[in-house]
Formats: C-alpha cells, structure tokens, sequence
C-alpha cells in the first residue's frame, strides 16, 4: 500500500510517500502553495491512501482537498483523540489538541517507547511530556525561533531584526537577540525535563522535530534526539494501525 502522509503546518506543508515499507520520498512546500501539491507528486506511484493532519485553517484544508482531488482515497483529516496507537491524552478536551501535536506524541511513543519531551520547532514552538505508559500529561507553547526574535523587533524601536548567532557572552545586538531566543527555548524544554522528572518519570528523552530543531538542540544541556518529521511518523502509525 502506497500512503501518503500530509503534515500542514502555519508556514510549510510537510508530506511523505511511504510504501508500506519505508519512505519512498519526504519533501515540503510553503503553505501559502497548498494548491499545487498535486504537481509535487507527479511521477510518484499514486496512493493507495491519504492521512493529513492540518492546523493552518480551513482554506488550507480545501486547498489541499481540491488539489488532491485527483486521487481516489478521500483524505483521512486526523484530530487529537482521548486514546490512540498506545497513546492516552489527559487534555482537557482531547480534540482540542492539535493535530500535529497528537501525531508527534504518538510517532514519539512508537520510535522510543519511553518518557519523552516531545518538541515541535517551527512557527511555535511546542513541548509536550509524555510519560512512560504513554500517557500525554500536557505541554507548552511558546513562540518559535523566528517568531520570537521578530516580536522583539516590533516591540523595541531600537533593535533591528539582523543575522545573529549563538554564544554564550554575545557582545552585539543581533548576537544578543539570537543568543536569547535559543537559551529561552532551550530553557523551556529542560524546565519540562526537570517536572518530568520531579513527577517520577526516569531519564526523560527530548525528542526534537521542525525546522528549527538542529539549532535549538545544540544548546540542550539534556540527552535529546533530532527526528526529521515527526508528524509524519505518527500520522504513518496511525493508518497502519487502521484506528
């Protein structure tokens, strides 16, 4: 079975073809070209089935079903569930969960069986701790990398928006702005590593996904693991799972 896995994010569409097997190929396009993810296919095998998760709006997903129209499997949108794939949700509405934030716990849970932070890198950033039974105990969100160091921009006439980078005593604006933004980051998932722990869950991993997640990791003082989409990995558990 040929599946195709869709993972629609605030600033880029993410997506796989898997063959039952392994990926056959994983790329991503820009949201805004939602309607041209038909021609990103062409020459693949079709699928056999369509999973999605989407958390960029309602005009994404039509986009994405118009485009995707071509194919026979009507597309399976996927959403935040009290239980699925091993998982459990103590959310206080479970659908109200992300989807992509759901996927990555799930896909989390199957590639490493134990308590993790899982941390999605992008537009947000998102920490979620997941036990050692599977249990989703709950999460953060704060801004992402960029996000961040844009709103210091807007809200402070005199710091400009330039190229900066990481190190420990920056000596210059845009070094300071850059340093902040990934010790503040950092700082959240080791923060949610130490209540982990304070809760009884051993050695915690942090699991890191998204666009960002190579830069953020390099300033972990934590055991951390960088996987490429993660939301795709959960979104290919859950249809192999057929929940």
């Amino acid at each position: 079975m040929n599946l195709l896995a869709i993972d629609a994010g605030n600033s880029r569409i993410k997506w796989g073809l898997h063959d039952g097997k392994a990926w056959v190929q994983q790329s991503w396009l820009q949201t805004t070209a939602a309607g041209v993810l038909a021609g990103e296919l062409a020459g693949l095998p079709p699928p056999d089935a369509i999973i999605a998760s989407n958390v960029a709006g309602a005009a994404v997903e039509e986009a994405l079903a118009d485009a995707l129209g071509g194919f026979a499997p009507a597309v399976r949108w996927i959403r935040g569930e009290a239980r699925q794939c091993g998982v459990t949700s103590s959310y206080d509405v479970p659908e109200r969960l992300g989807s992509d934030r759901w996927a990555a716990l799930i896909g989390a849970w199957h590639l490493f069986n134990g308590p993790c932070a899982v941390v999605n890198v992008g537009t947000t950033m998102t920490v979620d701790a997941l036990s050692g039974d599977g249990v989703f105990l709950g999460g953060f969100i704060v801004p992402g990398v960029d996000l961040m160091r844009e709103s210091l921009t807007r809200g402070a006439a005199q710091l400009k928006l330039q190229q900066g980078m990481f190190t420990y005593f920056p000596a210059s604006t845009p070094d300071a702005i850059m340093s902040g933004t990934l010790n503040a980051l950092a700082g959240a998932i080791e923060r949610m590593l130490d209540f982990m722990m304070q809760a009884g869950q051993v050695s915690p991993l942090a699991v890191l996904s998204g666009g960002s997640a190579e830069i953020v990791a390099a300033q972990l003082n934590a055991r951390c693991e960088v996987v490429d989409n993660l939301v795709l990995e959960g979104l290919l558990r859950i249809a192999l799972s057929g929940e």
